[in-house]
C-alpha cells in the first residue's frame, strides 16, 4: 500500500501550516547563517546579510510569484485572487533570483559594497537553500517528470518513501524535484571547495560559477518537468533562460578573465569598488 506524505506539518489556531513553507524558510535561514559568517571573512559586517534580506527577502517572493504568473496568466485573470494563493506552490525560483538580484545592485550601491564580493558569499548559500527547497515540492507533489516505472525508480536506489509519493495521477514519475535537489547540493561542495581553494577563482566567480552549474543542470532537469512553463505554445521558459544564462555567464567568465586584471577572492575593498 502506498503511503503518501501528508502536505500540512500542523494546525496553529485553526490554519493548516505546510511542510512547503517550513522547508523553504529552512532554506532561507541557512542561507543567511553561512552568508553572515562568509561575509565577516571578506572584510563586510555581518549584519550586510541581514539588512540584505530584510527586504530582499520579500521582493524575491514576489518575483518568483510574478513570474510564474507572467507565464501562466489566463488562469490568474478568471481568478485573480488566486495570484495570492502562494500555500500551494506556484513559486519559480528564476523570478526570484531575478527580483533578488535587482534589490542588489541597489543596496550594494546605497551601501557602498562590492557587488561581486556579495554575490561570491551569497552564491553557495542561495545554491544549498534550493537543494533543501526543492524538498518542499516534494511535501506537495508537485515539480515532477513524466511517466515512468517503478522498475526504473528501483534500479537508481530512490528510497522507498520518495518512490511511492511519485505514483501521481495513476503512473510513476520522475522524481525530477530529487535531481535538481542533488545538482544544487553537488554544486554547494564545489563552489566551497573552489572558494576555499587559494588562488583558484578570482572576484566574482564564485558567483558565475554558481550561474554556470545551475543553468546546465536546470536546462536538463526542465526538459523532462510537466510542469513546465511556456513560451509561444512549446518553448519552455526556464529552460530557454537557463541555456541563456549558461552561455552567457561562460562567455562572462573568459572575457574578465582575458580584459580584466583581477582581483583574488578573499580580502576586504574600498568604497570606491562596488562593482569593479
Amino acid at each position: 500500500m502506498l503511503s503518501y506524505v501528508n502536505r500540512v506539518a500542523f494546525e496553529l489556531f485553526g490554519l493548516s501550516v505546510y511542510w512547503y513553507a517550513i522547508i523553504i524558510v529552512s532554506g532561507v535561514i541557512l542561507a543567511i547563517f553561512l552568508s553572515s559568517r562568509e561575509a565577516q571573512r571578506v572584510g563586510m559586517r555581518r549584519d550586510d546579510v541581514s539588512d540584505f534580506m530584510l527586504l530582499g527577502l520579500p521582493l524575491a517572493f514576489i518575483g518568483a510569484r510574478l513570474y510564474y504568473i507572467l507565464f501562466d496568466l489566463q488562469p490568474y485573470l478568471q481568478d485573480p485572487i488566486q495570484v495570492f494563493n502562494i500555500r500551494s506552490g506556484g513559486l519559480a525560483i528564476y523570478g526570484g533570483l531575478i527580483a533578488g538580484f535587482l534589490w542588489l545592485v541597489y543596496f550594494c550601491y546605497r551601501q557602498v559594497i562590492p557587488l561581486w564580493t556579495f554575490l561570491d558569499i551569497a552564491a553557495p548559500s542561495v545554491m544549498i537553500a534550493q537543494s533543501i527547497g526543492r524538498w518542499g515540492n516534494f511535501m506537495n507533489h508537485e515539480a515532477y517528470g513524466g511517466k515512468t516505472t517503478l522498475d526504473f525508480l528501483q534500479s537508481i536506489h530512490i528510497p522507498n518513501f520518495i518512490i511511492e509519493n511519485m505514483y501521481i495521477d495513476g503512473a510513476y514519475r520522475q522524481p525530477t524535484f530529487l535531481y535538481e535537489s542533488l545538482w544544487t547540493f553537488i554544486g554547494f561542495f564545489v563552489l566551497i571547495f573552489l572558494r576555499k581553494k587559494t588562488g583558484s577563482l578570482k572576484q566574482g566567480e564564485v558567483a558565475i560559477s554558481y550561474v554556470i552549474w545551475y543553468s546546465f543542470g536546470r536546462m536538463f532537469i526542465e526538459g523532462m518537468r510537466t510542469d513546465s512553463l511556456y513560451l509561444y505554445g512549446d518553448i519552455r521558459v526556464s529552460q530557454l533562460l537557463s541555456l541563456l544564462l549558461f552561455i552567457g555567464a561562460i562567455i562572462v567568465f573568459i572575457w574578465r578573465r582575458k580584459k580584466t586584471t583581477l582581483k583574488p577572492y578573499l580580502r576586504s575593498y574600498g568604497p570606491d569598488e562596488w562593482l569593479v
